[in-house]
């Protein structure tokens, strides 16, 4: 089974030990994404999310020819626990007709895979999960930060690919002086 894995995050920069098979290809579906998810070194991440902004995502083949050995592969990436296994998505072409997102559901039909999983973390700030920040609570989080913390903030949002171009990071731009690298 052809399986393969969209990103908007860090798996771009650094995907292991998910396994890969092919580079990434930037003709993924447009999603709604924002940063709006603190990470666990804490940078506020790009999620996807009703309240982003359509921006176009990347995809790459897994070597993996399994759906639930991709699902875990990616789960173990992201470091999340097995008791959330909602947060990573999946679709199989068998199961197009009845998917939850008609976004991906397309974009799997028009191209020559057979599965697709991704990263479906929700929104978190102040430790809410499912809660989505403002842009003022956003520009605030991130420019509380100090050391070696901010650092990492800061650079999740510069290597952020450029066509994640979304409200909040505009307001980081100008707000924060954080530019795309």
């Amino acid at each position: 089974m052809l399986i393969a894995c969209l990103a908007f995050g860090s798996l771009l920069w650094k995907p292991a030990p998910l396994q890969l098979a092919s580079g990434w290809m930037t003709d993924g579906p447009v999603l709604p994404l924002e940063f709006a998810r603190v990470g666990d070194k804490g940078e506020l991440s790009v999620v996807l999310c009703e309240q982003g902004r359509p921006c176009p995502t990347r995809w790459a083949y897994l070597e993996v020819g399994d759906l639930s050995r991709a699902r875990d592969g990616l789960r173990r990436r992201e470091q999340i626990h097995a008791r959330h296994p909602e947060w990573v998505g999946s679709l199989d072409v068998r199961d197009i007709d009845g998917a939850s997102d008609a976004r991906i559901a397309r974009w799997l039909r028009d191209h020559p895979v057979e599965a697709v999983v991704w990263t479906a973390l929700p929104p978190r700030i102040d430790g809410e999960e499912g809660r989505f920040p403002s842009c003022d609570e956003a520009v605030a989080y991130l420019d509380g930060l100090s050391g070696e913390v901010r650092d990492h903030a800061r650079d999740y949002v510069r290597r952020t690919a450029p066509e994640i171009d979304t409200p909040y990071r505009r307001a980081f731009e100008r707000r924060l002086g954080w530019h795309t690298a």
